[in-house]
């Protein structure tokens, strides 16, 4: 396996390391070369993890182009969690109290580099911060009260390295790089307690509220106790045996802390924190799409520096997004260059990376609701009245907002349809998804992969009626009974 490290500034890079490549974040992101290596491992060391940055992409690209990534984007997204920062100190309370209880001064600071300390007393805990995050140079910042708090953990890069440091982070680096392997109350009455998590006054909730009594009504008839709860109540999310989400996804919100929580503690989880990651951002479901020979229509991963590019193949009307929308946010079109060069230079500035799209048109889009690679609905959403998508935000009356619905059969779907949306799928592995696809010019072109489908009462579940409701309290009870 072919293995590279992946810096800000290859130039300034003073580590030699046999029979590993040091190469740009921007190469990796944008060289051929790399998007068709078969088998990698990426040792990310950006100077920047930020959401949107280089170093944020490099590590979600290289999920999508199945190489192995050392931080993955799970581990960055994870240190910018307050609340999970704070899962990590009370589950290893003692080892933090224990290891610093000699310190004098009300501040400490703890570098880790590669899951070291340059002081062999700090090895323990160095090392579980390593194991917690895998992110390669890390700050831990420690205040005392009553007793040691985690004030702070931030990735740094390499030029934060003090200088009495770098001969022993230059060591740790040689033996790390060396490594074969990287490591990496319930209701008496019923039998398992499910939580519901729904965000009140939500702009596009994924299920409406006719939607949420039916699940309530049908989980508590296969003898579940069921709570909807909201995202203020992450604490008490132990307490329950499932979670099923039905609040907007994005990696920013709590319903991303809520999954990563559920699956630490190895709670029945619809949909998992990796289903997010990956369907909330549009540059890896493009990559990983492109990678896996999925009709799409064209589409091209922008930047600044082939933005002048784009519109040769895409050409005009050109489709462009935002890599974290969601139901119409943040997807917009081009008729003109002068709209395409408004529109990208300022996407550009909130993102190194987005999406452009050829339009393709089309009356509707098809969506397949797959669980656990099984197709359970298949509906055709109508594009919203006098607009270009199934969702128009800026429709002046709230009932020409979104168009018209129709749903079928899944036997009625045609053949090519179904198959590129389960193979669209099986890229994200287990759990429920709705896969839009588009027929033009006699060929299925996937539009996008969504990982927090709608389920709405008189919509998803017009042909199959209860059963789709069923379908997922019936995988969330198949997680439950093969823990």
């Amino acid at each position: 396996m072919k293995k590279l490290i992946v810096v800000s500034h290859p130039e300034k890079w003073k580590i030699a390391v046999d029979n590993i490549a040091v190469i740009s974040a921007q190469d990796y992101l944008t060289n051929s070369e790399y998007s068709n290596l078969k088998k990698a491992r990426v040792f990310n060391l950006c100077k920047d993890y930020s959401y949107q940055s280089k170093g944020y992409y490099v590590s979600l690209l290289a999920e999508a182009r199945d190489h192995r990534a050392i931080p993955t984007v799970k581990n960055i997204v994870d240190l910018n969690q307050p609340k999970l920062v704070k899962i990590v100190a009370d589950d290893f309370d003692d080892l933090i109290q224990k290891s610093l209880k000699n310190i004098k001064s009300k501040e400490f600071i703890l570098s880790v580099y590669f899951g070291q300390n340059v002081a062999q007393k700090y090895k323990e805990l160095s090392t579980m911060f390593f194991r917690s995050f895998q992110i390669p140079f890390l700050r831990i910042h420690f205040n005392f009260t009553t007793k040691w708090h985690i004030k702070s953990i931030r990735a740094i890069s390499e030029s934060e390295i003090q200088e009495d440091h770098k001969e022993s982070m230059y060591l740790f680096a040689s033996e790390y790089f060396a490594k074969k392997r990287y490591d990496t109350a319930k209701s008496s009455a019923a039998e398992y307690d499910l939580a519901i998590l729904v965000q009140s006054g939500d702009p596009a909730p994924p299920s409406n509220v006719k939607a949420i009594k039916k699940f309530t009504e049908l989980a508590e008839k296969m003898n579940f106790y069921v709570e909807v709860i909201s995202p203020k109540e992450l604490s008490r999310l132990s307490s329950f045996d499932a979670l099923f989400i039905r609040q907007s996804t994005e990696v920013n919100n709590e319903a991303y802390a809520f999954a990563r929580k559920a699956q630490q503690e190895e709670i029945a989880l619809i949909d998992y924190p990796g289903a997010i990651l990956k369907c909330c951002n549009k540059v890896y479901m493009a990559e990983a799409l492109q990678n896996a020979n999925i009709p799409t229509p064209k589409t091209v991963i922008v930047h600044k520096h082939n933005k002048e590019e784009v519109l040769k193949i895409t050409g005009l009307p050109c489709v462009l997004k935002s890599p974290d929308s969601t139901f119409s946010f943040g997807v917009k079109k081009a008729k003109t260059v002068e709209e395409y060069n408004e529109l990208v230079n300022s996407m550009l500035k909130k993102s190194d990376l987005i999406i452009a799209q050829e339009f393709s048109f089309s009356e509707y889009d098809w969506r397949i609701g797959v669980l656990d690679n099984e197709p359970f609905f298949a509906c055709k959403y109508y594009m919203a009245k006098g607009h270009w998508q199934i969702y128009n935000w800026d429709a002046s009356k709230k009932d020409d907002q979104d168009g018209n619905a129709d749903c079928l059969a899944i036997e009625d779907v045609p053949k090519k349809v179904m198959d590129v949306a389960l193979r669209s799928a099986k890229l994200m592995g287990l759990g429920l998804f709705g896969i839009d696809v588009k027929e033009v010019d006699g060929e299925a072109l996937v539009i996008e992969i969504n990982d927090n489908p709608n389920i709405d009462a008189g919509v998803e579940d017009r042909f199959y009626g209860d059963e789709v409701y069923i379908k997922i309290l019936s995988a969330l009870k198949n997680r439950l009974e093969k823990k």
